[in-house]
């Protein structure tokens, strides 16, 4: 469900949250209470509405628990920008690594795309007919007559009369291929388009190094320079109908407008996903330059107190967009955190692990529940899974138990232990069409007997 987030109160937001996400109404609160508070901020008196920032999130949980997934969920409701970047591909200014601007630079790339998408879906049916034309035009290129001037006079009338006459002849072919042409009957058909020849990048083995705006500029600016090629490629008719689609798409679209919606998108309800947010914790005194941690802080610190950011769309002010941090803290603690940093987060939510019942419901409640995942997925080849309940109690019990034996990931486990036990349906589905298999107790037990008896070949396999 996507809807505009002054629709949503708080209440809806977690019941859309609930349909993906188990457990965790605790963090489930706090973002909807998030984005409830933008519809707010937004009716608020001019005066005051800059001065209310978002109130920034930190969830704190093992992995596997929901953190990512909740957020994405979010966004995806509210129809926000989202992007999620990771605090350990940050390096302090100086050192190799990427420029912490770069994740407002990609929330901004992916504004736009989105953007273009809403816009090309409004005129799709107007770039498909003109697309239409294009194509008609070469296949049944135009026929030119020589101009009244260049003929005498006792000439006109003959040339006028054969030139009427023709003209009908191709609008009568011209709509003959049309028909044809919706029909599907001249897909095959090998004809010859132009194509835009893709720009070079230019420092594009640099990338990695923040230099990303630099060598966008300088790809923007040899394109200002010398003239956009393009080159000419032989295609199929069906082939052909897409690119001209696509080239009447980019020509109908309003670009200047829709970079104007993206920044103002991205400025007012953008959000922010910085995972591993612990791994750059101070653990302690160190001596010397430390790269990866409290310079990595405090170069993310004005992005989220709020600057403005040079992008290839223009500048955009980071005050108002919402940043969810997230880090399981297992080897550090929120408090390891610059006091800086630790204000710009002033709320902390704490994630719990997940129990064998939470385990048993992610297999079979939320949307995309990874029975209804696989099952689906099998019977595309004609083959009918039959979970028993009983079933999907014990592979919840099998994937609690192995996670407190070997690493706790969560309710990743779940995908480990379900592809290892159908593995060989998997594998053998082509030649058991039209079968029933039913998944039971017996039968989870005997596909994962070996890797639940022999420990340690359960921490390589599972």
């Amino acid at each position: 469900m996507k809807k505009d987030e002054g629709e949503l109160t708080p209440v809806q937001i977690v019941a859309e949250l609930d349909k993906y996400i188990i457990g965790q109404q605790k963090a489930k609160r706090s973002v909807a209470i998030a984005l409830r508070n933008r519809f707010r901020r937004k009716n608020l008196p001019e005066e005051l509405r800059d001065e209310v920032v978002p109130k920034n999130i930190v969830m704190i949980g093992p992995t596997g628990v929901g953190k990512t997934e909740i957020a994405r969920r979010l966004s995806h409701i509210a129809c926000s920008p989202f992007v999620k970047v990771e605090a350990t591909k940050y390096t302090e200014i100086g050192y190799v690594g990427r420029d912490v601007e770069s994740m407002i630079r990609d929330l901004t790339n992916i504004a736009v795309n989105d953007v273009k998408k809403e816009m090309s879906d409004e005129v799709e049916s107007l770039a498909e007919e003109r697309a239409e034309d294009d194509l008609l035009d070469i296949l049944l290129p135009p026929v030119s007559f020589p101009r009244k001037a260049d003929i005498g006079q006792v000439a006109k009338d003959s040339v006028s009369s054969e030139a009427t006459g023709a003209d009908e002849r191709r609008k009568k072919t011209r709509e003959r291929f049309r028909e044809m042409l919706r029909k599907g009957e001249l897909e095959d058909k090998i004809v010859e388009v132009e194509v835009k020849q893709q720009k070079t990048q230019v420092l594009g083995m640099f990338a990695g190094m923040g230099l990303e705006e630099m060598d966008q500029n300088l790809s923007n600016m040899f394109g200002s320079v010398f003239p956009e090629k393009k080159k000419r490629k032989k295609v199929t008719v069906k082939e052909a109908k897409k690119i001209l689609e696509e080239e009447e798409r980019d020509k109908l679209i309003d670009m200047d407008k829709a970079v104007k919606i993206a920044i103002e998108r991205v400025e007012q309800s953008g959000i922010v996903f910085l995972d591993e947010i612990d791994k750059i914790a101070q653990k302690g005194q160190t001596h010397g330059p430390d790269v990866s941690r409290e310079g990595v802080q405090r170069d993310i610190l004005p992005i989220v107190e709020g600057a403005t950011v040079s992008t290839k769309y223009g500048a955009v002010r980071t005050h108002h967009i919402l940043f969810i941090a997230a880090g399981a803290f297992h080897m550090s603690k929120p408090s390891d955190l610059i006091p800086e940093l630790q204000g710009r987060f002033p709320i902390r939510v704490e994630l719990n692990s997940l129990s064998t019942e939470d385990l048993e419901k992610i297999l079979t409640q939320p949307k995309n529940a990874l029975v209804t995942q696989y099952a689906s997925l099998l019977e595309t080849e004609g083959v009918k899974l039959d979970f028993k309940p009983e079933a999907i109690a014990e592979i919840a019990e099998i994937a609690t138990h192995v996670n407190m034996q070997t690493e706790n990931i969560g309710a990743r486990r779940l995908y480990t232990i379900m592809e290892l036990m159908l593995e060989d349906v998997s594998f053998s589905a082509p030649e058991l069409k039209g079968q029933t298999i039913p998944i039971t107790v017996e039968y989870v037990r005997e596909k994962l007997k070996a890797v639940l008896e022999n420990k340690d070949l359960s921490k390589y396999i599972l």
